[in-house]
């Protein structure tokens, strides 16, 4: 039987040496897709497309909310002339108020996000950055160094 068994391994071992070998996890989908916790796989984005995504909120939705918000204040303020003295001029004088704190909050979240698009770029470049030199003393104490 102990015969069998090494021709079996030696047979065994003449062929794995001619393979390839690789591992691969399930459900890992496309390696150059990075993947976050409980999702799908599509987290990651490019440094540059995060400042491309940043420059709309500066260059489009903010300065666009901003000329909408006018555009409707300065409406609103006509009707609430024109309705003086009745209740639609205080009903009207509501929703402007309302209007106007939405339009902050909001006007607060685009510039959040943007700040926040802008600061994952850094954060992920400097956490790489960081990664990449504290394996730096691992690769120069190396007796592989120079082969």
């Amino acid at each position: 039987m102990t015969g069998e068994f090494n021709r079996e391994w030696g047979r065994s071992r003449v062929g794995a040496t001619d393979q390839q070998v690789d591992m691969r996890l399930n459900g890992a989908g496309d390696p150059h897709v990075p993947l976050a916790p409980g999702g799908s796989g599509g987290f990651g984005s490019t440094p540059a497309e995060k400042t491309a995504a940043a420059n709309t909120i500066e260059t489009e939705l903010e300065p666009n909310s901003k000329k909408a918000t006018e555009h409707a204040d300065e409406s609103t303020d006509a009707a609430v002339k024109e309705f003086d003295g009745w209740d639609t001029a205080a009903g009207l004088k509501k929703v402007a108020d309302t209007w106007d704190k939405q339009v902050k909050n909001l006007m607060g979240r685009l510039a959040s996000e943007k700040s926040a698009l802008r600061g994952a770029s850094g954060l992920f470049v400097r956490n790489d950055i960081g990664l990449g030199n504290q394996f730096k003393p691992i690769g120069s104490q190396s007796k592989l160094n120079g082969l």
